[in-house]
């Protein structure tokens, strides 16, 4: 057993506790891993407030990290101890019809022990203060230490700076993702963005690399917006700075409408907004942001008869063992931005302070 530091979640809408945790050896099929860097997320932000219902306390959030291979349980073959890795909160177990479906790369194996914030077996490696400790996302990466599921890690170049590659655990490859293989952006065409946080900025960066001749960020915070010309941003415009609906501007400025558009917040009136700007015939909208539970989208179905297609992506649709690996690879030649992403970098024990930057969208 590894007595280390972890920020525990007692409670919902709580601030994070440092407190010595104990983390238990891995089990058959399990990998414990000394996590060196980690991000923060909206998504922990929102189990952390208390909407979510899968949310269950006192909890180890965390899911964009990244670390080295501390042990191994019986039977791992994929990794072993000393590797440099990033854990997967999709896993990829190659078995499941899933995961042998490339249509898709939402791999269901460990799915229902998941989300009850434990491992495959029913049971936990965290505890503290004699209580048990629940996982979160199959990952948990703010804790010193973690035990994964085998199938949830990706090993990747042991070269990578992990305080940068840790955000291809979740937020740059989702974005990315979302532009590359599930809208599946062409060279010439027009997209917007909507919401300029670090998955709506990855999205801008999949669009440029594809080839998009115009790519329009949209945010209420222009603050945003230099960062996202940076990425890759032609226009930048707030729907607050016009009496009509955003989606209306949009089909104004695009002589009918964008080819592609993407809500990177988890807002369902956005949602609605982003669909409704696509052009008729062929417009494809990518819903990125997940939407509180329990509430519904909503649009006049004319909008699909006439040509235009809803879409949803999780993860950015990577298969996520294969793909992860290769995305570490294109960040170190180059190909990818990473670095530009990180805005501060702090000390574990002021993780409460990363998320009151988060909520200020610094």
């Amino acid at each position: 057993v590894i007595k280390c530091k972890a920020a525990v979640a007692w409670e919902a809408g709580k601030p994070l506790s440092i407190e010595e945790v104990e983390v238990a050896p891995p089990k058959a099929h399990e990998v414990r891993i000394k996590i060196v860097a980690t991000a923060v997320c909206h998504t922990d932000a929102y189990t952390l407030s208390g909407a979510d219902p899968e949310g269950c306390f006192p909890v180890i959030l965390g899911h964009e990290g990244a670390g080295i291979v501390e042990s191994v349980g019986e039977g791992v073959t994929k990794v072993k101890k000393g590797d440099t890795v990033i854990p997967l909160y999709i896993p990829q177990c190659g078995e499941c019809k899933f995961c042998k479906n490339p249509k898709t790369n939402l791999c269901q194996k460990i799915r229902i022990t998941q989300g009850k914030g434990v491992m495959p077996d029913g049971t936990s490696r965290f505890t503290c203060k004699g209580k048990q400790i629940y996982h979160f996302m199959g990952t948990s990466t703010f804790s010193e230490y973690t035990v994964v599921a085998d199938i949830s890690v990706a090993k990747i170049d042991a070269a990578a700076p992990l305080d940068k590659v840790c955000l291809l655990g979740c937020g740059i490859s989702t974005g990315y993702g979302a532009a590359l293989n599930t809208a599946k952006v062409e060279p010439g065409s027009t997209c917007a963005v909507f919401g300029l946080g670090g998955v709506g900025l990855a999205v801008i960066m999949g669009c440029k690399i594809a080839g998009a001749s115009r790519i329009i960020g949209i945010d209420i915070n222009k603050d945003k917006y230099a960062k996202a010309k940076e990425f890759g941003a032609t226009e930048c415009i707030s729907p607050q700075d016009s009496k009509k609906p955003i989606q209306e501007v949009l089909v104004e400025m695009t002589d009918g409408g964008v080819d592609y558009s993407f809500e990177c917040i988890g807002n369902v009136g956005v949602m609605r907004a982003a669909l409704e700007a696509c052009h008729k015939g062929w417009g494809v909208s990518v819903i990125v942001g997940v939407a509180a539970a329990g509430q519904e989208i909503s649009t006049r179905p004319f909008q699909l008869v006439t040509g235009r297609t809803w879409k949803g992506t999780a993860f950015g649709g990577w298969k996520s063992v294969d793909s992860v690996p290769k995305l570490v690879t294109e960040y170190m030649s180059k190909k990818i931005k990473v670095d530009e992403f990180v805005t501060h970098t702090l000390p574990f024990d002021k993780i409460n302070q990363a998320f009151e930057l988060l909520h200020s969208g610094k």
